[in-house]
C-alpha cells in the first residue's frame, strides 16, 4: 500500500514509516497540514467512516483471532484498502494510525475523527474510569481533524464512571469552543465476571442516549455513535442528535449485520455508519467486498 505525503510526489510505502518517524518526524505535521480534508455531509447525505481505534485499548481481537490487529503493516494495508473504496468518506482512529495514514496519502479528501479516551483497558480495575489518553481538543484542532470521538460507558456500580462523565462533558465543551464535532459513543454497562459489559437492550441504549445527549454546556455540535439494536425506531426516537451506527464485534452472520444496519439507517436522524473490525476483518477476508456491501446500504 502506498500513497503520497502532503509535501512530495514520491510514493511512501508502509515500510518507510519507521525511518520517517525516526529521522524526519516533521513530515507528519506537514502531511496533516497539507492534506485535503473531507467535508461534513450535506442534508440528505450519508457517511461511511472506517474505524480502527481498538488497538489503543489493547483490544486486538477480531472474530476468532485474538491477535488479528497485532500486525501493524497488515492493519494499515486493510485500512488503506477500505479507505480507497468508492463511497467511503472518512476514518476514525488514534494519532498513531492517523499520522501513518496521512503520510501514506490515504486521508486525502477524507473526514477524520480523532479518538480521545482509550485509557479504560479491558479487564482492568480502572476500566470504567476511562481516561483521556489519546487526542485532546487542541490536538484535534491542530491536526485539522473534523472532531473527536469519546467512549462513554455508564456503569452505575463502578465509581470510575463519575470521572468519565465529567471528562467527556469537558471534552464536549472544548471541542465546541473550537467548532468541532463531538462524537459520543454511549453504553449502559455492568460488570460480569470481572469484565465491563454493555447492555444492548433497547431500554439500556435509550438510557445511555439520554445521558450522552446532556453532556456539556452546549450540544450544538454533538453527534452520537450508537449500536444497531432491536426496535431501532424507538431507540432513535430518544434523540435529536445526528447519529452514526457502529459495527461492533465481527459477526458470525454478515448478512444479519447488514440487515440490522439497514433497518437503523431508515431512521431520519441516522447519518451513516462507523464500522471497524466487521469490515476490516470479514470472515472471507475480502475487505473490499465487505466495504462495498456496507456502502451499498447508503
Amino acid at each position: 500500500m502506498s500513497g503520497t505525503s502532503g509535501t512530495t510526489t514520491a510514493p511512501i510505502a508502509i515500510a518507510d514509516l519507521p525511518q520517517i518517524r525516526a529521522h524526519t518526524p516533521h513530515r507528519i505535521a506537514e502531511a496533516l497540514a497539507t492534506r485535503t480534508p473531507g467535508r461534513l455531509p450535506a442534508p440528505g447525505e450519508r457517511l461511511m467512516i472506517i474505524a480502527a481505534d481498538h488497538p489503543a485499548r489493547g483490544s486486538l481481537g477480531a472474530g476468532p483471532d485474538a491477535m488479528a490487529m497485532a500486525d501493524r503493516t497488515d492493519l494499515l494495508g486493510r485500512i488503506t484498502d477500505a479507505l480507497a473504496r468508492p463511497g467511503v468518506h472518512g476514518f476514525l482512529g488514534t494519532a498513531d494510525l492517523i499520522e501513518d495514514l496521512a503520510l501514506l496519502g490515504a486521508l486525502e479528501g477524507k473526514l477524520v475523527f480523532g479518538s480521545m479516551n482509550r485509557g479504560g483497558l479491558p479487564g482492568a480495575v480502572f476500566e470504567a474510569d476511562d481516561r483521556f489518553t489519546g487526542y485532546d481538543a487542541r490536538g484535534i484542532a491542530e491536526a485539522g481533524l473534523a472532531g473527536g470521538k469519546m467512549l462513554l460507558r455508564v456503569a452505575p456500580a463502578e465509581s470510575g464512571t463519575a470521572e468519565t462523565l465529567e471528562r467527556c462533558a469537558n471534552a464536549v465543551n472544548e471541542l465546541a469552543d473550537r467548532e468541532l464535532v463531538s462524537m459520543v459513543e454511549p453504553f449502559w454497562s455492568y460488570v460480569e465476571n470481572g469484565r465491563l459489559r454493555n447492555d444492548l437492550s433497547p431500554e439500556a441504549v435509550i438510557r445511555s442516549i439520554a445521558v450522552a445527549s446532556g453532556l456539556g454546556r452546549t450540544s450544538a455540535r454533538t453527534w452520537l455513535k450508537l449500536p444497531a439494536v432491536a426496535e431501532p425506531e424507538r431507540v432513535m426516537a430518544a434523540t435529536t442528535m445526528p447519529s452514526l451506527i457502529l459495527g461492533g464485534e465481527v459477526p458470525e452472520d454478515p448478512d444479519a449485520a447488514l440487515a440490522s444496519w439497514q433497518a437503523t439507517l431508515a431512521c431520519p436522524n441516522v447519518l451513516g455508519l462507523v464500522i471497524g473490525r466487521t469490515l476490516l476483518y470479514p470472515p472471507n477476508g475480502d475487505v473490499g467486498a465487505a466495504v462495498d456491501a456496507a456502502t451499498a446500504l447508503l
